[in-house]
């Protein structure tokens, strides 16, 4: 059984989202395998998972993003799972301090590295794809800030079109795409088309798809061995 996030993370994708067969995909091509990461992501162990590893990846390399979204419907659960990522490390650090200056702890001896910096809240917001009829009229839901440094996500880029308009959303309404973060690439060619939307801002992916079809073979093999 995988032990770490990432890895545990690889294995739901591969067991419970990758299908092999004839399918047709939103851009009308056909594919012999299918990626629905919403059935990972919308998982509580996935969605735990996913969530930290994007908080991660944003942590290390977009670590001045103040928050994170993405085009509904794929990335709802991501930036949600992200968001509560960032709520729950920003608690345990808030708890371990606490507890150290209950135990009269000095810095030095809280860690070997002195006191860590305490991990920033990450928000949320959602891009529609079309601005609602009533109400406000917004295309963008919860956070919206003109001037923030904020991460795209998607679950699975393909020829890289709906992560390209939550960017493109996000530059509308005023804020900073400062990287972009996707489940799965594809690898079609989606990509070089977000990169080049990026403007030079980094755009990562967790796994490719023949990172998650090996994978899913190799528990198909693991499988049948059991038996």
């Amino acid at each position: 059984m995988p032990t770490d996030n990432k890895t545990a993370l690889l294995h739901l994708i591969a067991t419970l989202s990758f299908k092999l067969g004839d399918f047709t995909l939103a851009s009308g091509k056909k594919s012999d395998y299918y990626i629905d990461c919403r059935i990972t992501t919308l998982h509580a162990e996935g969605g735990r998972l996913s969530g930290l590893v994007l908080y991660d990846l944003i942590r290390e390399y977009i670590p001045n993003a103040e928050a994170v979204g993405g085009l509904t419907m794929g990335a709802d659960p991501l930036v949600s799972n992200t968001a509560s990522a960032s709520a729950w490390a920003l608690a345990d650090h808030t708890e371990i301090l606490e507890l150290s200056d209950e135990l009269e702890l000095s810095d030095n001896e809280r860690s070997d590295e002195g006191p860590a910096s305490a991990p920033t809240l990450i928000h949320g917001f959602l891009v529609r794809k079309s601005e609602k009829t009533h109400g406000t009229g917004r295309k963008i839901e919860g956070f919206l800030q003109p001037g923030a440094h904020v991460a795209i996500v998607d679950d699975v880029c393909t020829t890289g079109g709906s992560t390209i308009t939550a960017i493109e959303a996000a530059r509308q309404a005023g804020m900073t795409v400062a990287g972009v973060l996707c489940l799965v690439d594809r690898e079609q060619g989606g990509r070089e088309k977000i990169e080049a939307a990026c403007n030079g801002a980094p755009f990562l992916s967790v796994f490719t798809a023949t990172e998650v079809r090996a994978a899913h073979l190799a528990a198909g093999i693991a499988k049948k061995q059991d038996r």
